[in-house]
């Protein structure tokens, strides 16, 4: 039988832009109707969400690579959620969709913008979120693609215990690398690179200066760089990148919430003499390699070769709080929103 439709949903709604760190006043969670899906379209409700770093960016009203959240208006992101009503004839009632209107509990979207995505052993739908969605596909790409990782390169990786940087550990362990170093930001997420992601070294990067610790876990360089955070990661990883080493500039959630100009790195002259090559990416560039990670990241998945976490919160009314909580490195993993 299919569900009746509710005639009202929630979602969570920008209404104010942050200066600086964001505050629980810049948003708010209102009743809104739901709009009833017309030809070509879904009615959705969804049952998982994501919260990423990205999204700070699109809360600022500046020019991007992917348009800013009007204020008053509900927010987006990606999510997981049911068919309820399908006016496709490619979807049916109680289908499983991957798509970007998070951030509410029910959405009517237009049916070419929905993946249909099927729980399995091993792979739960917030998987599609995380290790096998654009989370995974950054890491994935980045690395192989924008990297270009070598078997035997010395690999080091920021932000190594979230989202991103763990899956992008255990991919290049995976493909050869000669020694994955990684930093976090407790003791107990160093632990966890070492014992469960196999990382061959790990700080954490608040008991002291980055630069230094990198040294003494990768006394012989690095060849190559995968960076989400910015601020004094880079400037350590220039400073320890061999001649031709390279960067690949993900993240820099140091910045995200700065209200003045990063002071680091004051290093960047090492770039001509090392003859570096640091270079941003962006997911959306790679888009074709997603049936190829598919298929790899799955089959390590289901093997047991690569090791996901994700920190989950339960419910719309916590998922301002699940994003703060991101922000500041409360997840391991990737950090998700039941709802």
């Amino acid at each position: 039988m299919t569900a009746t439709p509710p005639a009202t949903t929630r979602a969570w709604h920008l209404v104010s832009r942050p200066h600086g760190w964001p505050a629980p006043e810049n948003f708010a969670l209102r009743e809104i109707p739901v709009q009833p899906p017309g030809p070509g379209e879904l009615l959705v409700r969804n049952v998982v969400m994501s919260v990423d770093p990205a999204m700070r960016g699109r809360m600022n009203d500046v020019k991007s690579y992917a348009p800013p959240f009007r204020l008053d208006e509900p927010m987006y992101g990606g999510a997981v959620g049911e068919v309820v009503t399908s006016e496709d004839p490619d979807f049916a009632p109680g289908d499983h969709v991957l798509h970007q209107f998070g951030w509410r509990e029910h959405a009517t979207l237009p049916a070419r913008q929905a993946t249909k995505v099927a729980a399995a052993d091993g792979v739960p739908l917030s998987s599609y979120l995380g290790v096998l969605g654009t989370t995974g596909l950054t890491a994935y790409a980045g690395l192989l693609e924008t990297g270009g990782l070598r078997r035997g390169d010395r690999v080091f990786i920021s932000g190594a215990a979230g989202a991103v940087g763990s899956q992008a550990g255990q991919i290049a362990r995976l493909k050869g690398a000669a020694r994955v170093i990684g930093s976090a930001g407790s003791d107990d997420k160093v632990r966890v690179l070492l014992d469960e992601y196999g990382f061959d070294a790990a700080f954490n990067y608040r008991n002291g200066p980055v630069a230094e610790q990198l040294a003494q876990a990768a006394p012989d360089g690095i060849d190559l760089y995968f960076d989400n955070v910015g601020g004094d990661h880079l400037e350590a990883a220039i400073g320890a990148l061999t001649v031709h080493g390279r960067a690949v500039i993900c993240g820099m959630i140091a910045h995200y919430n700065a209200t003045e100009p990063p002071a680091a790195p004051r290093n960047l002259s090492q770039v001509i003499g090392k003859r570096l090559r640091l270079e941003g990416m962006l997911v959306l560039d790679h888009l074709a390699l997603r049936p190829t990670f598919v298929e790899e990241v799955g089959g390590w998945l289901r093997s047991g070769a690569l090791v996901s976490h994700e920190t989950r919160r339960e419910g719309i009314d916590r998922a301002v709080d699940a994003f703060l909580g991101m922000l500041r490195g409360e997840n391991t993993g990737k950090m998700v929103v039941g709802l």
